[in-house]
Order: C-alpha cells, then sequence, then structure tokens
C-alpha cells in the first residue's frame, strides 16, 4: 500500500513521522462518531497554538491576505517564514511563530484566535485527518478513502460531551471548500515528492512554483501579460473566469503547474508554438548528432552523478 495524499495537523502540517503514536488506529467513515469539542472553557484552550509548524496553502495564504488587507509581499514578510514542503525541493512559507513560540494570530488564552473565521487549513482539519491510499502507483487508480483522528495527551477536548460525525465535524469547520480548493496543489506536492531527490527543480520552476502559490495577483500578470496565452491554448471561458476571480485562478494554477512541472495535458501548448519547438529540437539534434533517447541518457547519468556527490561526506 503507497500513501498517495494525507492532510492533517500534528507538530508539522505535512509527515507523520514527528508523533505518529497521536494518530489512533482506527479508519474512520464520514459517518462515524468522535467525541470532542474546543472551546475557551477548556484548559489547554489555545496550547495546540504554540510550538507547531503550520504550513499555508495558496488558499489560506490568499484568505489571510483579504483578512488583514494586505499585499502578498507584505504578508510573507510579516507573517510567514520559508521553509521546504513534505521532503521536496517545492519551495513554501509558514506561519513565523513570535519569539515566546506562539502562533501570531492569538490574541490571548481566553479571546483565542482573532482570525478564526479565516484561520488555516491546518487549524480547521485538526483532529480529524483525511488520507487516501492506493495499490501500485498508477495515478488513474481509484484511491481508498478514509478519516482518522489524532489525540495527542494534552488535548481536552476529548473529554467533552459533544458527539459529532465526522461528517458534521467537517461541515462544522469548513473543511469542505478547503478540501476543493487545496486539493489540486497537495496532488501535485504529493506527486513531486514520489519522485525523491534523485532529480532537482531548476530555479526557473520553482519560482514559478512559489509565485503560484503564494501571490494570485503576480500570478494573474503572468498569465495575461506575459507571453503565456501566446504560447499555451486557454479557452475564453476559463479566461473569462479567472480574470477577477482568485479561487479560479487557484484551481487553473494548479493545471498548470502539473503541465509545467510534470507533462501533463492539463494545459497544451498551442500547435503552432509546438511544431516550432519541434523544429528546434530536429535542428539541433541535426547540428549535434545527438539523438532525444542519447541526450536523456547524458541528462540522466549527469544527475546520478549530481546525486551520488551530494551524498560524499563533507569535508569541514
Amino acid at each position: 500500500m503507497n500513501e498517495k495524499s494525507t492532510f492533517h495537523k500534528e507538530k508539522t502540517l505535512f509527515g507523520k513521522e514527528k508523533n505518529p503514536s497521536n494518530i489512533l488506529p482506527t479508519k474512520y467513515t464520514l459517518d462515524s462518531k468522535i467525541q470532542f469539542r474546543c472551546h475557551p472553557g477548556v484548559s489547554c484552550f489555545t496550547e495546540c497554538c504554540g510550538n507547531i509548524k503550520i504550513v499555508l496553502t495558496p488558499y489560506d495564504i490568499l484568505q489571510l491576505r483579504k483578512r488583514l488587507n494586505m499585499e502578498a509581499a507584505e504578508f510573507l514578510h510579516v507573517y510567514t517564514e520559508p521553509t521546504y514542503l513534505e521532503k521536496t525541493d517545492f519551495p513554501g512559507v509558514a506561519i513565523k511563530l513570535t519569539e515566546e513560540g506562539r502562533c501570531p494570530f492569538i490574541k490571548s488564552k481566553t479571546e483565542g484566535c482573532m482570525i478564526y473565521t479565516d484561520r488555516p487549513s491546518a487549524c480547521r482539519y485538526y483532529p480529524v485527518g483525511m488520507a487516501q491510499f492506493h495499490e501500485g502507483a498508477q495515478e488513474e487508480q481509484s484511491a481508498e478513502e478514509f478519516y482518522f483522528v489524532v489525540k495527542e495527551p494534552h488535548c481536552k477536548g476529548f473529554e467533552e460531551d459533544k458527539t459529532w460525525t465526522i461528517r458534521e465535524w467537517r461541515e462544522d469547520q469548513g473543511v469542505n471548500v478547503r478540501d476543493k480548493m487545496n486539493k489540486g496543489w497537495m496532488e501535485i506536492v504529493m506527486r513531486r515528492k514520489s519522485f525523491g531527490f534523485q532529480a532537482t527543480l531548476s530555479d526557473q520552476a520553482k519560482r514559478m512554483f512559489f509565485m503560484a502559490s503564494t501571490d494570485t495577483d503576480q500570478l494573474r500578470s503572468f498569465i495575461f501579460d506575459s507571453s503565456f496565452l501566446r504560447t499555451y491554448d486557454v479557452d475564453q471561458e476559463i479566461l473569462d473566469k479567472i480574470k477577477d476571480d482568485d479561487n479560479e485562478l487557484l484551481l487553473f494554477s494548479y493545471k498548470v503547474l502539473a503541465s509545467m512541472l510534470f507533462g501533463t495535458d492539463d494545459i497544451k501548448v498551442k500547435p503552432d508554438v509546438l511544431k516550432a519547438k519541434v523544429e528546434a529540437i530536429k535542428k539541433d539534434q541535426a547540428e549535434t548528432g545527438q539523438t532525444m533517447v542519447e541526450r536523456a541518457e547524458a541528462d540522466l547519468k549527469g544527475i546520478k552523478e549530481d546525486w551520488a556527490k551530494a551524498k560524499e561526506p563533507r569535508s569541514n
């Protein structure tokens, strides 16, 4: 069984390696029941908001920017710090904690989160996570979807008398819209993770991923003001949607990233542009005498050599 994607909150948004024992060994469905409630009267209220790494999704950043009325660059500078996503070379951001190791959006222990209605996805999912597993590695294969519960020792919410189904909890926390807005991005991150570190992304690809993930204004400008639309074939109906709708723009950006990073058919190159590129490759082959297979083999050899060097012990 291979894990395709998982999304929950522990001491970090991605990955379970830091605290796996806190995941209860039970598969839950939408109709399964849990006993849990968090409110200011619980003795541990806001304890989970300290000494934690909360990685922000593109939708988290968009919603927080709107809530705080801040430009992307200002928001990233004031409230985030750089990180890498889920054991990949994808650049991302996490909430920058205070000097006391607390989330900057926690007003006080009694008042709680000052941006609660727009809180990040990780905060909404806790303590219920969702996972998808599938046999083999084929993307087309249907996945088994189920839910799990993270029960940390300090959390007293499980001692409350409120009982919910998983479905009711998710609806109450506004998780469904987060699933929709996060899914495409998470799939890109998990797909990249499956490649391991054998091959690294170019700096240009990293910059493209970071821009699409953090700054919708810059992303929209890239699509409409650069050579993008002269290269890629995009339906006018889609262009009309993404011109003013940030949510649609984010969903479209995931297709762009998948196409650029993994060569999917989500966004297609215009036939005339593709033809010109093929001709250029053929011309280069004629001049160098190197076939595409030979070039690929040479690139792979170079990657393996770089990987071998990277694993060599470094001298002090």
